[in-house]
């Protein structure tokens, strides 16, 4: 069965809500990397929030999250593109051990230093033009409290999120209030009461009972009083974006004296993504027509790549 992703909106209240499912590319994911069961957990929920995020978006390209972490766990980092491509990662630091109910505070925000960061990278920028991000304290203590409180603040978007992942699925809901617009006839406080009815009813969905049941049955299980409009479903998939070109970028923007040191001590340049595992090996040569090309640097999305 294939991943989903179910857009619906309520009839007669400004509200929109998700429903996502992804087991194949999050079986994909893992598959290069046997996370802790406490890292699983928070990374298939930030790529089920990921899907349900870019499902809104209005542009070509791709968003990627990221919470970079102050404990146990360095980066999570979850890219999805507006096809709903997915790829996934995380850092861990060396030689930690990790229990298997440990919380995102533990694991990312010992100290208090942990950041969240979203940014939006279109595909086909303007001259000029640079990617939008957004870096926030890890203001939470879930998954779905830091992109509720970023989304907030930032965006000035009512959000909610109900997130859950095992080893096996990633699943989550979203509900979003839309702006407010001109010629809307309903009172605004009877906007914000459909608002509090439909999170209220949505808040009766328990980890348990989302990691266990499809999409449909949640949706009528829910909302079964509440008239829906449901639009067509997508599908999610794994991608990586990862190539010898983007590689090769890199390398160049780390400077030919660097290069040329690390080739010295090391003969050739190993370097294997991040995402999908894919190798790639540059030599003496290699390098040399890196720096002879007139081909210009491109940035990478952060940890695509590391350098073994």
């Amino acid at each position: 069965m294939k991943d989903m992703l179910q857009k619906f909106m309520f009839e007669g209240a400004p509200v929109r809500g998700e429903l996502v499912e992804i087991s194949a590319t999050w079986a994909q994911v893992q598959a290069r990397t046997d996370y802790p069961p406490a890292v699983k957990t928070l990374l298939g929920e930030m790529l089920a929030a990921a899907a349900l995020l870019s499902a809104n978006l209005k542009f070509n390209g791709a968003m990627i999250l990221q919470i970079h972490g102050d404990g146990p766990v360095r980066l999570l980092v979850v890219e999805c593109d507006s096809a709903l491509r997915l790829r996934a990662t995380a850092k861990l630091a060396p030689d930690v051990l990790i229990a298997d109910d440990a919380s995102l505070t533990e694991l990312l925000n010992a100290h208090g230093k942990g950041r969240f960061v979203i940014t939006l990278d279109p595909l086909d920028k303007l001259p000029g033009q640079q990617a939008y991000q957004g870096i926030v304290p890890l203001d939470g203590d879930s998954v779905s409290t830091v992109i509720e409180n970023y989304m907030l603040r930032s965006e000035q978007l009512d959000t909610r999120l109900w997130l859950a992942a095992d080893a096996t699925v990633a699943r989550g809901l979203l509900l979003q209030k839309l702006p407010r617009e001109g010629g809307r006839e309903a009172p605004l406080e009877d906007e914000q009461e459909n608002w509090n009815r439909m999170v209220m009813l949505a808040q009766t969905l328990r980890t348990e009972e989302l990691l266990a049941t499809d999409i449909q049955t949640l949706m009528h299980r829910l909302f079964w009083e509440e008239t829906i409009r449901v639009f067509d479903p997508r599908f999610p998939s794994f991608h990586c974006s990862c190539s010898r070109e983007k590689v090769g970028n890199m390398l160049k923007m780390l400077g030919q004296e660097e290069v040329e040191t690390a080739i010295a001590e090391l003969g050739q340049l190993a370097i294997d993504c991040d995402f999908c595992g894919q190798h790639y090996a540059f030599d003496a040569v290699d390098c040399v027509q890196l720096f002879v090309s007139d081909t210009p640097a491109a940035v990478l999305p952060a940890a695509s790549t590391s350098k073994h």
